[in-house]
Formats: structure tokens, C-alpha cells, sequence
């Protein structure tokens, strides 16, 4: 596929984003202004404070002795970032990967992407209509490379869509500062006459290298498109991802219902040819209004199953607001693994963890409960009961070691022991009785003691004296006595579990 990259510059970021909060700045002149060595520097001017010959950099002071009745208004250090960062976000409703051009651009990675508005033209037009909207002055720019798309964007004089191959005859009646280079180059070349990129763009490389430095050559390959340029993208593309852009905001349950049905059906189509399923998927809902509404679902096993995880998702839906209309929706399996096949049975029903069955009723159960309500665990290499066990990722995690067979073990344990009343004889019998949660309890019966120490490398402490006992009710609990009976200390007890 042949890439294409759009440049966006707003030609008055901060100005326009001021003129939103206040809007009657529109009808005047005004700039912005920081602080810069005890002067008041003008950081960026309007368009009316601009036709009157105001310029950033200038100090304002003498902004205002050239036009008396201009308003300066502080500027904010990070402003300009965080509004293309608000404003990156926003534009990846056209494409999913958009990068910050600081201090006043965005650069989109368009490949694939203008099909879906009809062609390139109306791509562009509709993006500028949107940020006209939004109260945004831009000028964009498409073509094969970075480097030519911003420099038409802000050099551009004839149009704005540059086919592919066409690099070189586009950028050629440009000044050089449109190859993005520094200050001191561009003036070099200017004093040797060289106003535009054709004067100097088929010289010998090694004497522009020896004359301008390597930075005039890197700019000058970047955009002919004979050295890559990376961008990084504000939010990192899933890999398995799909986009439904909508030609009239969707603002129904059905309209969402619909677009969903359609994007689980080509994601797991395109999931299944490669053998990976499903274990996270996130559905992204873009308004018309710039908010984005997000739902997802999680199962325990990896699934390429549509209709269930639709089962899953319409449990979510209800939790989105429309609002004045979704315009772009965005599905994305942000967790996926491996799908293992599984051979199906005859005869027999397939009970086994593997079973799509038992993992689909799972998933069903976590999304009306929630995913802490059901918990598989495995045993951990500890002695102490309470970290003898730990939480299993997923239904596919294997344990490392065997569940311990041949010790009695209670049906409930207590996340920890807690403290009981009793009364015992000593020094190593089971109690007599004890209160717990205010109840006593007669002790009928009791098996012999089971000794549990935690291990001496990870934690030092006193031995417990583990009892199976049974009281009155025939009601059978586990409790043990931390430590042995001395002059000094009187040992605690506690409860720990529960047989029934």
C-alpha cells in the first residue's frame, strides 16, 4: 500500500482557542505574550493583530506604540502542546495514527484511509470543514511524504493533494525554509541567491553536505522520499483493530447494535485466518461533539466467537451516551492469545476447563457479577494455609506443583485466622470450648494436631497447632494455637476455616 501523510498547521492555534473561551476577541486585535528576560514578548498574534503588523517575537511594548489599542494577553508555557495533544486525539476519527508536529501542526498517517470519505479530496475538505467548526483556521496538505506535506500545507500556493510521485516538482518553487531546516541554513542559502529548493536541489550532494551540513540533506531526502521518516503516534495502534465511520451520527441502541455486529464480525474473521483469539476487546465510540465513550469485555479464554462476545458487550452498551450522535466507532482487541484447537468428543461431554461451553458461561457470569465474583485458584509453595494458594490468570494457567493430597483441609478458609476465646487444658490439648462472634461453642470432638511453621528463609514466627474440632451442632471448625503454653505468655487461638 502506498503511504500518504497529511499535515495539518494551525495558522492561529492559541489565538483560536482563546477566541472559543472569549468570544468577543473575534472582532480584535490581540496577541499573547510571556515573559522573556523582564520584557513582555509576544509568543503569537491574531489575525486581525497580524494584517496590522504585529509579529511574534516581538516585544509588546512596541506592539502596542504600532497599535495603541491591541490587547496582550498572558500566555501559558505548555499551551500550545496540550492543545495539539487534545486536538491529535480528536483527529484520529480520520485515521488511527496521528502524531503531534509541535509547535503548531499534526501529522496523519493516512494510508487506506481516504477511500471511506469517497477520495482524497473530500477527505480533506470534510477535515477542514470539522476544524472550521471547531472554531480552527488550518491548511492541509496530502502526499507521499512528510516532508512535502508540511511544506505545502504552509508553502503550498496551488493545491493541496499532491499525487503520488510528484514530490519533486511540487516542492521545486519553495523557499527553502519549507524543507523544515534551521535558521542559520535557510540564511546561508539566501545570501548565495538560493531563494527556492529547485536552485539547489539537484547540486551535488557531497557540496551541499560540505556547505549546509547533513540536516539540509536529511530534509531534502525526507521529503522526495528517499529516506524514511518515523513518526510517533499519540495513541499506539492495536494491531488487530477495526473502524466503522458512519456517513449520519448514530444515536440509537439499535445504530450501535448494528455497528457492533459488523466490526466482531470482521475482527474475528481476520483474527481467526491467523489463530488468535480474542481475551480483551474495547469498543471506542467517537461523538460528534468530541467526547469518546468507551465500553469493553474480557473472557477467560481466547474467542473468536462473535454472537458471545456480542452477548457480552450489549450488557455494556446501555452504559453509553450517544449524546448528539457517534460518528466513528472503533473496536480494538487490546489482550489476545493463541487459539488452541481443541479436538472435539464423541460420546461424552467435553467438562474439561478446555470446554468453550463451561469458558463462554464464565464470561457471562463475570459480566452480570463482575470478574472478581468467580476465581479459579492453584497451589503456591508455601507451608501456611492462607499463602498456599494463589489466583490463576486465566483458565489455561497450568499449576507448577501438584494440590497437596492426604490433609484434611476446611471447604471455607478465612482470608486471615481470626481470634478466638477459649478454654484448654495444657499444654497440647484441643479446647474444651470457645466463644466466636460471640456464640460459644462445646467442643464434642477433635482429631490430633497438625503442626504448620511458615518457612524460616521467608519469615520467622511461632509454630501453629492445627485441630479439626466438632462442637454440639455436629458443626465441624479448624482452629489452631499459635505457639506453646510458657509462665510468661499465654498463647492465642484462632479460627481458620470451616467444614461445612
Amino acid at each position: 500500500m502506498q503511504k500518504r501523510f497529511v499535515a495539518i498547521w494551525f495558522r492561529h492555534l492559541k489565538t483560536d482557542w482563546l477566541i472559543k473561551r472569549q468570544p468577543q476577541l473575534a472582532q480584535t486585535a490581540f496577541a499573547l505574550a510571556l515573559q522573556d528576560h523582564g520584557r513582555l514578548r509576544i509568543t503569537e498574534v491574531s489575525a486581525i493583530a497580524k494584517a496590522k503588523g504585529i509579529y511574534a517575537g516581538m516585544v509588546a511594548a512596541d506592539a502596542k506604540v504600532l497599535v495603541p489599542g491591541i490587547q496582550i494577553v498572558d500566555d501559558q508555557e505548555n499551551l500550545s502542546a496540550g492543545l495539539l495533544e487534545k486536538m491529535g486525539h480528536w483527529s484520529i476519527r480520520f485515521t488511527p495514527v496521528a502524531a503531534v508536529d509541535f509547535p503548531d501542526g499534526l501529522i496523519l498517517d493516512v494510508s487506506g484511509c481516504a477511500h471511506l470519505w469517497g477520495g482524497e479530496e473530500t477527505y480533506l475538505k470534510d477535515m477542514l470543514n470539522r476544524f472550521k467548526k471547531l472554531g480552527y483556521h488550518t491548511r492541509v496538505a496530502i502526499a507521499d511524504t512528510i516532508g512535502t506535506a508540511w511544506a505545502i500545507s504552509r508553502y503550498g500556493r496551488v493545491k493541496a493533494i499532491i499525487g503520488t510521485g510528484e514530490q519533486a516538482a511540487s516542492i521545486t518553487p519553495l523557499p527553502p525554509a519549507a524543507l523544515r531546516l534551521p535558521a542559520e541554513v535557510t540564511e546561508r542559502l539566501h545570501k548565495l541567491g538560493l531563494y527556492q529548493v529547485g536552485s539547489f536541489m539537484n547540486m551535488q550532494r557531497s557540496v551541499l553536505r560540505r556547505r549546509f551540513g547533513k540536516e539540509l540533506l536529511l530534509r531534502l531526502n525526507q521529503a522526495l522520499g528517499l529516506e524514511e521518516e518515523i513518526i510517533t503516534p499519540l495513541c499506539p495502534v492495536e494491531p488487530w483493530q477495526e473502524r466503522l465511520p458512519c456517513m449520519e451520527p448514530i444515536t440509537t441502541r439499535k445504530g450501535i447494535e448494528a455497528a457492533l455486529e459488523q466490526l466482531l464480525q470482521q475482527l474475528c474473521s481476520r483474527m481467526q485466518r491467523n489463530g488468535i483469539g480474542i481475551r480483551k476487546a474495547v469498543l471506542n465510540c467517537y461523538r460528534v461533539d468530541d467526547d469518546i465513550q468507551t465500553v469493553s469485555v474480557e473472557t477467560n479464554h481466547a474467542s473468536l466467537n462473535g454472537s458471545h462476545l456480542f452477548k457480552l458487550f450489549e450488557l455494556e452498551i446501555s452504559l453509553l451516551k450517544p449524546g448528539w450522535g457517534i460518528e466513528l466507532f472503533v473496536l480494538e482487541a487490546v489482550k489476545t492469545e493463541d487459539v488452541k484447537p481443541v479436538q472435539e468428543t464423541f460420546f461424552t461431554l467435553n467438562s474439561s476447563l478446555q470446554s468453550r461451553e463451561l469458558a463462554e458461561l464464565l464470561d457471562n457470569l463475570a459480566a452480570r457479577f463482575g470478574n472478581a465474583a468467580i476465581n479459579r485458584y492453584l497451589p503456591a509453595e508455601h507451608h501456611l494455609p492462607e499463602k498456599s494458594l494463589q489466583l490463576a490468570s486465566s483458565l489455561d494457567e497450568q499449576p507448577s506443583i501438584a494440590w497437596p493430597s492426604g490433609k484434611v483441609r476446611p471447604i471455607h478458609l478465612l482470608r486471615e485466622p481470626q481470634q478466638i476465646e477459649v478454654t484448654a487444658p495444657i499444654p497440647d490439648y484441643p479446647p474444651m470450648n470457645f466463644r466466636y462472634k460471640g456464640k460459644l461453642h462445646t467442643v464434642k470432638k477433635a482429631d490430633a494436631c497438625e503442626r504448620i511453621e511458615a518457612e524460616w528463609w521467608i519469615a520467622r514466627g511461632l509454630h501453629r497447632d492445627y485441630y479439626v474440632v466438632e462442637d454440639e451442632e455436629g458443626k465441624r471448625y479448624w482452629l489452631f494455637r499459635l505457639g506453646h503454653y510458657d509462665e510468661q505468655v499465654k498463647p492465642g487461638w484462632f479460627i481458620h476455616g470451616f467444614f461445612e
